[in-house]
């Protein structure tokens, strides 16, 4: 049988503060959801924004940090698989496709407000503190499109 590849890496922003609840047998799980921003070109040649919204699942000590230290508007990266579950409500069925994650990079610094609009915003950059652990991030949004001939290699 051939093998097949599930894995997903988003960078986002949260949508509302993780939630996190136990399983019957004690499991801790924490769902929260990200927003993902995107420019595209319409028919006329105007660039248009886009929001696409994608469910998280975190499950043990990972779900417990991320409901611990994350909230509502804070940027993440999140490393993962998709997994899509089904299930009867009121007589419907139902289906949903979600990313469970295998991690979780918090982007923002400690202390750190949400931005208010990274959509406008046409260079980002958080850098490292000298005294701290957090990762560096950063990240060029350009409406020029990518020229191969400048990379390398």
């Amino acid at each position: 049988m051939a093998r097949s590849v599930n894995q997903v890496i988003l960078m986002g922003n949260l949508t509302r503060d993780p939630e996190l609840r136990q399983t019957p047998n004690g499991q801790n799980v924490c769902s929260f959801s990200i927003a993902l921003n995107r420019s595209y070109r319409d028919s006329n040649g105007e660039w248009q924004e886009a929001t696409d919204y994608v469910d998280i699942v975190a499950w043990g000590p990972l779900g417990e940090r991320v409901a611990q230290y994350l909230s509502k508007g804070r940027r993440v990266l999140v490393q993962g698989r998709l997994q899509s579950r089904s299930w009867e409500q009121e007589g419907q069925k139902r289906s949903k496709v979600e990313v469970l994650a295998n991690d979780v990079t918090f982007l923002d610094g400690r202390g750190e407000a949400p931005s208010e609009d990274t959509t406008t915003t046409s260079k980002t950059e958080v850098t490292k503190k000298a005294d701290s652990n957090e990762d560096v991030v950063i990240e060029d949004v350009s409406d020029e499109p990518i020229n191969l001939d400048d990379i390398p290699f």
